[in-house]
């Protein structure tokens, strides 16, 4: 294959947003953002599996250590539920203990805050999700196991 010059190149006018993709730019999910739901299935098609979690999760942020309680967890990062918002773009560092049978993997890293929803208009807590693009590969395959013996959804048969 040759390379055609750059003035030969097609222009680079954008082209209009495909509606069959996301337009969200959540770094956890495949193409840039969560893909529509599938029309066979209605669920979505995400590039990391997650598994449900239900344990503490330490926060450090500028103003202090935080606990939160975590919704669930991918190799790109965490889902969690705090008492109080977190601006998009927040770098924090995170700490959790992954159960793994009779054994832990401690995880720590610094992840991105990505998403920051409000639970309830009756509850002062928040769904946090945190992109952690600096997981170690010890630390990944430890979610990855973790993921494939806790899925968030049953496979289908």
């Amino acid at each position: 294959m040759t390379k055609r010059p750059r003035s030969d190149r097609a222009s680079s006018k954008e082209e209009p947003p495909d509606p069959t993709t996301s337009s969200t730019s959540d770094p956890m999910s495949a193409d840039s953002g969560p893909l529509a739901p599938t029309q066979e299935t209605g669920r979505e098609r995400r590039r990391w599996p997650r598994a449900k979690a239900d344990w503490p999760i330490s926060l450090d942020l500028p103003e202090g250590r935080y606990e939160a309680r975590v919704r669930d967890i991918s190799e790109a990062g965490v889902c969690f539920f705090l008492d109080r918002p977190l601006k998009l773009m927040t770098t924090l560092a995170i700490e959790l203990d992954l159960p793994h049978g009779e054994r832990h993997t401690v995880i720590r890293g610094t992840g991105i805050v990505v998403r920051s929803e409000v639970i309830s208009d009756r509850l002062d807590h928040y769904e946090i999700a945190v992109f952690m693009p600096e997981l170690s590969e010890v630390e990944k395959g430890a979610v990855a196991m973790f993921v494939d013996t806790h899925p968030e959804f049953e496979p289908e048969v």
